[in-house]
C-alpha cells in the first residue's frame, strides 16, 4: 500500500462526515492505545483564561443539533436522520436505538433549526445546543 501524505489524509477527512470522523477517532485510540482527547483541554484551558469575556460577547455561531428521543414513529425518525447525515441503514438504526446522540455538530443555526423541524415532523424529540 502506497503511503498517503498528510493532504491526502486531509482530503479523505474533510469528505467525512463528523459521525464517521468520531467514530474512525475512537478507531484510531483503540487500535494504537492514545487519547486524543488529551490535548484539548490544555488548549482549552490556556485560551479559556484571555478570551473567555471575548467568546461571551460573541453571538454562538456553531450549533449541535442532539436526538433526546425517537418518540413513537422511530422507522420515519430513522429515515430523516439517513437524509440528514447520509449515514447506512444500520448507523442511523443505532444512532436513534443510542438516543440521546448529536445527529448534527457544529452547524450554524439554519441548519440546526432546520434539522429540527424536521426530525421534530417524524415525531422525534430534538435539542438544540
Amino acid at each position: 500500500m502506497a503511503k498517503l501524505s498528510q493532504e491526502d489524509l486531509l482530503a479523505q477527512f474533510e469528505e467525512m462526515t463528523l459521525i464517521e470522523l468520531s467514530e474512525f477517532v475512537k478507531a484510531f485510540e483503540e487500535k494504537f492505545d492514545v487519547t486524543a482527547a488529551a490535548a484539548a483541554p490544555v488548549v482549552v484551558a490556556g485560551g479559556a483564561a484571555g478570551g473567555a469575556a471575548a467568546e461571551a460577547a460573541e453571538e454562538k455561531d456553531e450549533f449541535d443539533v442532539v436526538l433526546t428521543g425517537a418518540g413513537d414513529k422511530k422507522i420515519q425518525v430513522i429515515k430523516v436522520v439517513r437524509e440528514l447525515t447520509s449515514l447506512g441503514l444500520k448507523e442511523a438504526k443505532d444512532l436513534v436505538d443510542g438516543a440521546p446522540k448529536p445527529v448534527l455538530e457544529k452547524v450554524n443555526k439554519e441548519a440546526a433549526d432546520k434539522a429540527k423541524e424536521s426530525l421534530e415532523g417524524a415525531g422525534a424529540s430534538v435539542e438544540v445546543k
